[in-house]
């Protein structure tokens, strides 16, 4: 074959194609990749050869006698309208089974490969430790209910000791889980609380590496002094002491290695396996683990960016009965943590004569950090108090911290002071405002609880831990759902009744906490408070006051003289006519659509009319052809559209 020949058949069949794909998305009236297009009008060229030649071979025998007329043009338009629509159902058939994004293109899957391949052996290892500690059957939903006791204890452990070798990740996990007393049963809350976050210290050398990438230097040019031994060690970093050139003492906190790697690697784990088991088991949608693991994987990596930490710190207002480390932000970075090292031992050398003072104090400070700050540390137990040489407090590691508006935090003021009252109706408004209210509940069948809930736990000597278990019960049973930072505050309500239990035992939360609303949040009450929040209030709204009369003045007016009426307009946000818009544009094609196809069928159907090629085809027959092939094209525009809803 002559070049030319070929080059000139190869840029016809090129045109012919790029003509097919750009008929076919302008038909659709919708996006497609450049790809997808391409490959739908390469397979509609292909396949019209074969489809079409029972139709052509059926005009072959025509003869030439006559004048044909416009007969042979009109079966042309029909042929080429046929040979677009392939397309348009080749696009619309993928957009139902492939959408786009469902699979990746050739670039991100070489990209992606390696993580795959990383993925698939961290999937391997997790399956292995989830079946020896015997899971398998509960990943599968498959699992045994548990309505005894002894079977969900056992469950726990096993679950407990499978996130323990899991590693740092799922140890993470398994904590943050032990705060939801709403989610879980008691038996694995109490089981996950046991889980640890100690592990061997990373080797100096690589400590080194960090820390001079970090702060731009050498160690030793940046401290006088450095401790090349950590002083403790965590799974996520370890910590060291050191000394500035300024001769103040330091502790300094360093990431470990690599460490965002596998935390990344599993938090896309734990997302996968939390969508597979929301899916496919009753359980995983009763706690809603999507959410859940969402919230997670938000929390743990703010954990190890410490500039956020830094921020904590700085967040978290310093109190005269409790000293907080300063952090030296211009040494602070991403991975490195430099603060101020406070002197003192563990909170277990409490005297006790000091035991008592000492909580009171402790628990005075997150109260107020809860109630009035509304940034609080969300992990108070014995590891992360000390006891200072002076003799107070000294709180350490602000990686978790809580975070509450002032909208919470006056609904939470309310629910103590109406808790304090024994105020059933009180408590349950401040309820239903701290949590999201849903839009049906029995509002007097919630209140009857709560009024039961507090005549048996603010009697003396209750117990804090069975109180809170028993509020949770409660939100659960009426389809309240605990917004996480609102289960922040209980979860480091209930670690600090350990830590004040370890100050001093027999130590009453709730009767401090009583005592507490009864006392500082009623001097937010009093004269001068009152006074301040009425003139502030007036001096906001004394602005609308001036322009009342007048405003008043022209609406008497206006009804006076007949001339009152109001202007309302419906759909004047713009998302709203578009909505419209697109419905109606939808119903309009689908109506279009029906209406062609049911002529055409009737037209194919009725006998006689002029010919419009002798002895081949009427006119009725070709008019009834085009408009199915009409009617195609209005149907697969408006099937594209729906997909396309669906997905978004």
């Amino acid at each position: 074959m002559d070049i030319s020949l070929a080059l000139s058949l190869s840029f016809g069949v090129f045109t012919m194609i790029v003509a097919l794909a750009v008929a076919a998305r302008r038909l659709l009236g919708v996006r497609f990749g450049v790809v997808r297009t391409a490959v739908a009008a390469l397979m509609a060229f292909s396949l019209a050869g074969p489809l079409l030649e029972p139709v052509m071979m059926s005009f072959k025998d025509t003869g030439s006698e006559g004048n044909p007329g416009m007969g042979p043009l009109w079966v042309l338009v029909l042929v080429v309208m046929c040979v677009v629509l392939i397309p348009m159902v080749i696009l619309v058939v993928a957009e139902a089974l492939v959408p786009p994004g469902s699979i990746p293109g050739p670039i991100e899957f070489a990209r992606s490969l390696r993580g795959r391949m990383s993925r698939a052996r961290r999937y391997s290892q997790i399956t292995r430790i989830a079946f020896r500690h015997g899971l398998g059957p509960y990943l599968r939903g498959r699992g045994d209910r548990l309505d005894d006791q002894s079977g969900r204890v056992r469950l726990a452990r096993s679950l407990r000791a499978a996130l323990d070798d899991g590693g740092v990740t799922f140890v993470k996990l398994g904590q943050v889980l032990s705060t939801r007393r709403d989610l879980l049963p008691a038996e694995f809350v109490d089981e996950l609380g046991k889980l640890q976050d100690h592990v061997a210290p990373a080797p100096w050398e690589q400590i080194e590496r960090v820390l001079t990438a970090e702060l731009g230097g050498p160690v030793d040019e940046v401290f006088a002094a450095f401790d090349r031994r950590p002083l403790a060690a965590a799974s996520i970093a370890q910590a060291h002491t050191a000394r500035l050139h300024t001769g103040e003492d330091v502790v300094v906190k360093v990431q470990r290695p690599a460490i965002r790697a596998v935390v990344a690697r599993d938090l896309d784990i734990v997302a996968r396996l939390a969508h597979t088991l929301e899916t496919r088991t009753r359980w995983g949608r009763a706690l809603g683990l999507r959410d859940l693991a969402e919230g997670f994987a938000t929390a743990i990596r703010e954990e190890l960016d410490f500039r956020i930490e830094a921020g904590n710190m700085a967040a978290v207002a310093a109190s005269g009965t409790v000293t907080y480390p300063a952090p030296h932000v211009e040494l602070c970075t991403e991975r490195v943590l430099v603060m101020q090292r406070l002197t003192g031992g563990p909170l277990s050398g409490a005297t006790r004569e000091q035991g008592p003072e000492l909580a009171r104090t402790l628990l005075d400070c997150l109260l107020r950090q809860i109630l009035l700050e509304g940034v609080f540390h969300a992990d108070p137990h014995p590891g992360n108090i000390m006891l200072l040489s002076d003799g107070t407090l000294g709180l350490l590691d602000f990686g978790s911290v809580g975070r509450l508006d002032s909208s919470v935090r006056a609904a939470l003021q309310r629910f103590l002071i109406a808790m304090n009252r024994q105020d059933p109706l009180g408590v349950t408004d401040a309820l239903l405002e701290v949590v999201p209210r849903p839009e049906e509940i029995d509002e007097a069948a919630l209140e009857r609880a709560m009024g039961q809930f507090m005549a048996r736990h603010l009697a003396p000597g209750a117990a804090s831990v069975q109180m809170f278990t028993d509020l949770f019960r409660i939100v659960t049973e009426y389809g309240l759902s605990v917004p996480p930072e609102v289960a922040a505050v209980f979860r480091a309500l209930a670690t600090l009744e350990g830590t004040l239990v370890t100050l001093a035992p027999g130590f009453n939360l709730i009767g401090e906490a009583r005592a507490f609303a009864g006392g500082y949040l009623a001097e937010k009450l009093d004269t001068t408070s009152v006074k301040d929040a009425v003139t502030h209030e007036i001096a906001t709204l004394l602005p609308m006051l001036r322009r009342l009369p007048r405003r008043i003045e022209r609406i008497a007016s206006a009804a006076e003289h007949g001339r009152f009426s109001m202007n309302v307009r419906l759909l004047a946000d713009e998302r709203d006519r578009r909505f419209v818009t697109g419905l109606l544009h939808q119903v309009l094609l689908t109506v279009l659509g029906a209406t062609a196809g049911i002529m055409g069928v009737v037209l194919l159907g009725t006998d006689g009319g002029p010919w419009a090629m002798a002895g081949i085809i009427s006119l009725y027959q070709l008019i009834g052809y085009n408009l199915l092939v009409i009617s195609s094209i209005l149907v697969l525009r408006v099937l594209v559209g729906v997909f396309r809803l669906n997905r978004t």
